[in-house]
C-alpha cells in the first residue's frame, strides 16, 4: 500500500478505504470557479460489488493498493463468467459479470485486454479504445444527404445501438469507441 494524492487516481486503480479494497470505475477532477478543487470517485467494493461515490480534496492522501496488471486474451463467456488467458503462461482466469460490467458487449473472441488482478482474482478490465463491428440494422441509404451533420440510428452485431452517418448501410463494418459505443469511422478491412 502506498499513499498517493487523490487527483492522481484513474479508472481501474485500486484503493484501500477503511481496510476494504475498492476498484475505481470513474474518476473526475472538478475545479470550481470558487472553492477547493475536488476529485469525484465512483468505486466498486471488491469483496461484495457494492458501488459507492466518494469526494476527496485533490491534495488529500489516499491509500492505493498495487495490483498486477497484465495483458490477457479474451476466450469466451459462459454461465461461470468471462474467460481470459495469459498469452505468456497460458494460465486461464475467470472474471465475474460485476468485473466486466457494461463492457461485456464489446468483448470479442481473441481481443487483447488489460486485466488487473489482486491476489490472483480479476478485479478490473481495460478494453482497447476502439473495436470493429458490423452494422446489422439501420435505415436505408438516403441519396443527397450530406454526411457532415446528420446521423441515423443503427444496431451493431454486438447488440449496441449507436448513430452512424447516412452513407453507412446494413452489412458495413464500422469502428466504434468501446467507452461509449460512438461511431469513429468505416472499417478499413
Amino acid at each position: 500500500m502506498v499513499k498517493v494524492i487523490a487527483s492522481s487516481l484513474r479508472k481501474g486503480n485500486v484503493v484501500d478505504k477503511d481496510g476494504k479494497l475498492y476498484v475505481i470505475l470513474f474518476a473526475e477532477n472538478i475545479h470550481p470557479g470558487k472553492g477547493t478543487p475536488v476529485t469525484q470517485l465512483d468505486m466498486r467494493r471488491i469483496g461484495d460489488g457494492v458501488k459507492v461515490s466518494e469526494r476527496y480534496r485533490t491534495t488529500e492522501m489516499v491509500e492505493r493498493a498495487y495490483v498486477e496488471e497484465r495483458e490477457h486474451t479474451f476466450l469466451y463467456s459462459d454461465g461461470e463468467g468471462f474467460h481470459f488467458m495469459n498469452p505468456e503462461s497460458y494460465d486461464q482466469v475467470v472474471a465475474t459479470e460485476s468485473v466486466v460490467g457494461d463492457m461485456a458487449p464489446y468483448l470479442q473472441e481473441g481481443m487483447a485486454v488489460q486485466l488487473a488482478q489482486f491476489n490472483d482474482v480479476p478485479i478490473s478490465l481495460v478494453l482497447p479504445q476502439r473495436a470493429t463491428f458490423e452494422v446489422v440494422e439501420t435505415e436505408p441509404v438516403t441519396k443527397g444527404q450530406t454526411a457532415s451533420s446528420s446521423y441515423k440510428p443503427a444496431v451493431l452485431s454486438n447488440g449496441v445501438r449507436t448513430a452512424v452517418p447516412p452513407h453507412i448501410s446494413a452489412g458495413t463494418r464500422v469502428v466504434v469507441m468501446t467507452a461509449d459505443g460512438s461511431y469513429v469511422e468505416r472499417a478499413k478491412d
